[in-house]
């Protein structure tokens, strides 16, 4: 069961929210405190599972061949063969088109290097470097839990946001979805809730409402 405070913040964000002709997305403005974020190991790079998903469709990438390949195609919405990898970056808008329109890459290990080499300038700075994938995992359990997943960073940033669903999902399942988010950066600050200066919940449009 979602926290009281965070279920009436989200509550209060909809109802705040002005209305609009499409759905809106709802995210959190996590301000930080007392952290260095100038130290790389102090930065919040979390990939998060939401419980009640993420309210929207969501693609995923594969790298792959073979049966990786095959049995990518029946679950992944883009499939990219390793004789694709080169092409893909020489044609720079092509690259970034790619990247843009997929939240989340997976990739045969073998594959990582190539990746890394011909796609990492442009993957890298948007944290979408592919997750390995071995050959004993099921891929159509993995592509599932990526399309209910949000990648959260904080780079260098006091302030960063996360999205935590959309106006689909009812506002418990949205709380639901904040609390997860929120149990998981505490576990990476050193000093857990002391760490966070504020927590700020809102839909696309609508004002910020603070629920911590």
């Amino acid at each position: 069961m979602a926290d009281e405070k965070t279920l009436e913040g989200v509550k209060k964000a909809l109802e705040k929210s002005p209305g609009r002709n499409f759905e809106e997305s709802l995210e959190l403005a996590i301000n930080l405190r007392e952290v260095d974020l100038s130290q790389p190991q102090n930065r919040i790079d979390e990939e998060i599972v939401l419980p009640s998903g993420r309210g929207k469709e969501i693609k995923v990438g594969v790298f792959g061949s073979g049966e990786l390949a095959l049995q990518a195609r029946k679950v992944a919405d883009t499939v990219i063969e390793p004789d694709e990898i080169e092409d893909i970056s020489e044609e720079k808008k092509d690259a970034r088109n790619l990247a843009e329109e997929h939240q989340f890459f997976l990739a045969e290990p073998p594959l990582m290097s190539a990746i890394g080499r011909e796609l990492g300038s442009i993957l890298g700075p948007q944290g979408k470097m592919p997750n390995p994938i071995t050959p004993d995992e099921d891929i159509e359990e993995v592509v599932k839990s990526l399309k209910g997943t949000v990648h959260v960073r904080s780079q260098d940033r006091r302030t960063f946001h996360a999205p935590v669903g959309t106006e689909k999902l009812d506002a418990e399942e949205i709380a639901d979805n904040i609390d997860t988010v929120i149990r998981r950066i505490v576990q990476n600050l050193d000093r857990r809730e002391r760490n966070l200066e504020s927590v700020y919940v809102k839909t696309t449009m609508g004002p910020a409402v603070r629920i911590m």
